[in-house]
């Protein structure tokens, strides 16, 4: 497999610095898709006549699509060329967005949202190796990549209290449009200054590979959210358990014959990948969870008007976007144990205390819950990328964090559908059932808490050097 690449021209200081803008607002906008939508749920509910299940599928519609498609799009982009694919990404994100804005029923809104996701797609994993072609001085690359997490983290954290603003100033169609302006923005621009880049020889195509991740994901997701609805022993949702159990073992088998992988099975070889992987499953299943239960409980229990419920999430908003800075900091300084410990403690602290709350729970404590919750969010991100990334050849950097970032969009589909079909399936109202559901979320911190300590011990550091050792004498890389 070859990795060498067609580097663009040489760019002056003002260009690359508008290229890393462009790439931010395409993360921007794919991240407030992930968030802002949840604020909105209530008033979906009520103007579609949605149920609870239908609510998980327009948040889960969305997370679900990016989680299949993205180590394809970056595939597709290496072949084709990023500046391409980066475009028709941004057009396709920005017509699904106009499509949901005018959707006149609930399955024509999840229908257009999983659009969005095919054009959402190709946006991160695209936009970071537009970046890393732009940018050839290591530290100016750092700097440039860091500037585009921290707007990564600010998006998504900053929807709630936009979509807040919007919902309850023009309606929740209202969340959709902004998108459509920034996307033609972005498509100028990127035509305008983004130079095209691609691989010297792209991956091969891996239609089985990808077919068996649609296969794993999306029918272990719809059994998980329509399991209240037809029974957990029903034959459908037997079924469809079976079909993802399936398709795990035929990709696990598929991909560890084939050269040039979509999935490569050789870097959970390695504990620190492995536990990385996992920890960025349940750090944001907790995510995904949280957001979804607490606007439903917010605005449909608490009677918060949507803009009232933005607000108060503003200090989770805060402490996400300012632990997300510090975090670099500690694990440049200390490595990546001590910011996982914190962030699963933190995660585990603010889900525990929602536990306890009731119809007339305080301001005070949301709060709290909030800001211990949002910190522990706010840590995670880093370590788990240099986790993964230990020992690792720098020639596979890209494709570990594909997997990564895969691994991360399935938590959060995991996520809405596991603590959806909680509150769907109790008997004892909807409060009653959140405190298990936040329970579940609890637990991830916990999980959190323990792999980060196992993924970063002397063991499996040791292993991880190992692991990339192998991976890079199967390699073969072609002068640039």
């Amino acid at each position: 497999m070859s990795l060498a690449v067609e580097s663009p021209r040489a760019l002056s200081s003002r260009e690359r610095t508008v290229v890393l803008l462009t790439c931010c607002l395409s993360v921007v906008v794919a991240g407030l898709d992930t968030t802002i939508a949840n604020v909105a749920l209530p008033s979906i509910q009520k103007a579609l006549h949605a149920p609870v299940s239908g609510l998980q599928w327009v948040v889960d519609a969305y997370t679900l699509v990016i989680a299949c498609l993205v180590m394809f799009s970056g595939s597709v982009a290496d072949r084709f060329g990023r500046r391409r694919v980066f475009q028709v990404g941004l057009g396709l994100f920005s017509l699904g967005s106009l499509l949901c804005s005018l959707a006149p029923s609930l399955g024509a809104l999840i229908v257009f949202r999983a659009l969005q996701a095919v054009g959402g797609s190709m946006l991160n994993p695209v936009a970071m190796s537009i970046i890393a072609t732009t940018f050839t001085d290591p530290k100016e690359r750092a700097r440039a990549v860091g500037a585009w997490g921290a707007v990564a983290g600010l998006g998504g954290a900053s929807g709630p209290v936009l979509g807040g603003l919007l919902v309850s100033g023009l309606g929740w169609r209202s969340i959709f449009w902004v998108n459509v302006p920034v996307g033609a923005l972005a498509i100028y621009l990127t035509r305008r200054f983004v130079p095209e880049s691609r691989a010297a020889r792209g991956k091969r195509f891996d239609p089985l590979g990808q077919l068996l991740v649609v296969t794993a994901l999306g029918p272990v997701t719809a059994a998980v959210i329509e399991g209240p609805r037809y029974g957990w022993s029903s034959p459908l949702i037997s079924a469809l358990f079976v079909l993802g159990a399936v398709s795990v073992l035929g990709l696990v088998v598929h991909e560890s014959r084939r050269a040039g992988p979509l999935v490569d099975v050789r870097f959970f070889r390695s504990p620190a990948f492995s536990g990385a992987a996992v920890i960025a499953l349940v750090a944001f299943m907790a995510l995904g969870g949280f957001l979804f239960l607490n606007t439903l409980y917010l605005q449909d229990v608490r009677g918060y008007s949507a803009l009232g419920a933005g607000l108060l999430t503003i200090p989770m908003a805060a402490a996400l976007a300012a632990c997300a800075m510090v975090s670099g900091r500690i694990v440049a300084a200390r490595g990546p144990r001590l910011a996982l410990v914190l962030a699963g403690l933190l995660l585990a602290a603010g889900s525990g205390l929602l536990v306890l709350i009731g119809r007339d729970t305080g301001a005070w404590y949301l709060v709290l819950a909030y800001l211990l919750f949002g910190a522990g969010f706010g840590l995670v991100g880093t370590p788990i990328t240099n986790t993964a990334l230990s020992g690792m050849p720098r020639d596979q950097a890209g494709v570990a964090g594909a997997i990564a970032s895969t691994c991360r969009q399935t938590g959060a589909v995991i996520g809405v559908a596991v603590c959806g079909s909680i509150v769907a399936g109790g008997s004892a109202g909807f409060v009653a059932s959140s405190h298990t559901a936040m329970a579940v979320l609890a637990g991830s911190g916990i999980v959190t808490v323990l792999l980060g300590l196992i993924s970063t011990g002397r063991w499996a550091r040791a292993q991880a050097g190992r692991s990339g050792r192998q991976l890079s004498t199967h390699t073969v890389e072609e002068p640039r």
